[in-house]
């Protein structure tokens, strides 16, 4: 039981005070809940093993894909752009991940989705964990260690890919994040911080701001950088496509050449590393979750234990008749979801969509950007509130947790809570 917990005025001034955080309203409404949540040890060590064996089969996927890239044609439809990205990581996609779980009412932990290509989060569920865990007493922070994990990922990162002088202690990173988008501004600032508390050199920058000099440095901003902490999509990056039969055009639907060969060419010449490599192109593809289910032949006896422990059942939309099949798809039992997409109208959950709404949705989806994936049953805390509970995942490894909890499964204005285990 919490005790004593500031008032939230209080605790927004203590936001502030980090210069960190700076909008712990939005649209007036509270964006965190004081009272956090707390897991049973034993919780705790169920999320963070499934959040390792759910990186574990992603992981087996790229081998596979890697082996069998005809699947890249046949199966995914990627686009020359996202081709190349994943080509040229040579099956490289992780360094953090954020991996959403719940626990359902039949008992069982199911993963909705895995985000390894620009997980977010980090600065809410660090400083969150801080600054109201004297408020629980008789409780550990799990999230203690992710800054120096997020560290040690990188240090092993650079060694790995062979950069030159990567033996050398890692002195310059440039952080590369959509500039013109506020959203994720804490994470940057918070990454930053981590960074030069670690006698690094940070510059942060946009895709636009990189270049190449003299020596074949990659450069941002005329700084010469040894990593490039990415936090621009992938699908950004390459071109952008429509996923709905009556969406207008994307303004700004071609790939940045310039900017993503640029990277390419010096990453593969091993003059720079990126992290999350782009390889995550594939693996952030809800596309993936439909191979685990529709290829499962592919993998191995145990990643096909855990598919079926935790992956709900997925299917690309283009494995339905949409002509014939509406029956196979009922509302009650499906989501619809994009390749690329996280929330909004990109999701689609049935048993909480209008009839006609379904049926526009299924009308309207160009087939081959979607999957339908199983509906689950959320397990709901005593104040009848939905957890979600994002489990980091640094180098395969469970690094602490970033939980949001929702009045229902559609609303994406879910408030933020710290998490700690007794």
């Amino acid at each position: 039981m919490s005790e004593l917990l500031p008032t939230y005025g209080e605790f927004a001034r203590m936001l502030y005070a980090t210069c960190i955080i700076s909008d712990p309203w939005i649209a007036g409404k509270e964006r965190f809940r004081l009272n956090g949540v707390i897991l049973s040890e034993e919780q705790a060590s169920q999320l963070n093993q499934a959040a390792e064996r759910i990186g574990y089969i992603y992981h087996e996927l790229t081998e596979i894909v890697w082996a069998r890239p005809e699947l890249l044609d046949e199966f995914y439809e990627l686009t020359p752009y996202q081709k190349a990205m994943w080509l040229e990581s040579e099956g490289r996609w992780h360094g953090i991940a954020r991996i959403d779980l719940f626990l359902c009412t039949d008992g069982t932990i199911k993963s909705c989705e895995m985000n390894s290509d620009t997980p977010s989060g980090e600065a809410e569920a660090v400083l969150l964990n801080e600054l109201l865990h004297p408020f629980h007493p008789e409780t550990r922070n799990p999230n203690v260690d992710l800054p120096e994990r997020f560290w040690q990922m990188l240090v092993k990162s650079d060694r790995a890919t062979g950069r030159q002088n990567a033996g050398a202690r890692l002195q310059s990173v440039a952080i590369i994040y959509p500039t013109d988008l506020p959203e994720d501004l804490s994470m940057i600032a918070m990454y930053r911080q981590w960074l030069e508390a670690r006698d690094c050199r940070v510059v942060i920058g946009s895709p636009y701001n990189l270049n190449r000099d003299a020596e074949g440095r990659v450069t941002v901003l005329g700084n010469q950088v040894d990593l490039i902490v990415r936090h621009y999509k992938t699908d950004w990056w390459g071109e952008r496509e429509i996923i709905w039969t009556n969406q207008q055009p994307f303004l700004d639907a071609d790939p940045l050449h310039r900017e993503l060969m640029l990277l390419l060419a010096a990453e593969y010449e091993h003059q720079v590393t990126v992290v999350n490599p782009f390889g995550s192109v594939l693996t952030q593809n809800k596309l993936s979750m439909a191979l685990m289910w529709e290829r499962q032949d592919l993998f191995s006896t145990q990643a096909q234990t855990w598919i079926q422990t935790y992956i709900p059942e997925t299917r690309r939309l283009t494995s339905f008749d949409l002509s014939t099949d509406f029956s196979r798809l009922n509302r009650d039992e499906w989501v619809l979801k994009s390749a690329y997409g996280c929330e909004g109208d990109s999701v689609v959950v049935g048993c909480f969509a209008k009839p006609n709404d379904w049926q526009l949705a299924l009308t309207t989806a160009i087939p081959r950007h979607w999957v339908a994936q199983r509906y689950f049953e959320v397990a709901p805390l005593e104040d009848g509130m939905l957890p979600n509970y994002g489990a980091y995942l640094i180098g395969g490894e469970a690094a602490g947790f970033y939980t949001r909890l929702s009045a229902k499964s559609t609303d994406y204005t879910s408030v933020t809570t710290p998490t700690f285990v007794r």
